[in-house]
């Protein structure tokens, strides 16, 4: 099976697609995982793309009081997607917040630009922060 790793950069890239392109998600979502991806897979791959998108003002809403000299649309598409994916991993799926750091940290690594890393881990660490004392 897949890992949850590859999952994500799936997820991320269907993001990008339907963001960037404005296709269709459940067009992307065939193409990007395909049929032969073992069921649990595309589920969660399908979870996360559909439910950041669900949620994309709600995560809107959290994320840009935390940008620090930034806007959302100014930022990288890719930052944005990957913050967005992560707000909505850690808020609706459980997923613990560590992991979900971690993991986005590595996409914006992978995929966007040299400072991105640090700046995605920075707004996430702030946005865990926020939800701590909200709870």
């Amino acid at each position: 099976m897949p890992s949850r790793r590859i999952a994500r950069e799936q997820a991320l890239q269907a993001l990008y697609s339907i963001t960037v392109g404005h296709r269709d998600p459940n067009d992307v979502l065939i193409e990007s995982v395909g049929a032969e991806a073992p069921s649990e897979h595309r589920a969660f791959v399908r979870d996360l793309v559909l439910g950041t998108l669900d949620h994309t003002e709600e995560a809107d809403a959290a994320i840009a009081p935390l940008l620090q000299g930034w806007t959302l649309e100014r930022m990288p598409t890719l930052d944005r997607l990957i913050l967005r994916m992560a707000n909505y991993e850690i808020r609706h799926e459980g997923t613990p917040p560590a992991v979900v750091m971690d993991e986005s940290v590595e996409l914006a690594k992978k995929f966007s630009t040299e400072d991105s890393g640090r700046y995605v881990n920075g707004v996430l660490a702030a946005l865990v922060r926020t939800d701590a004392t909200k709870a």
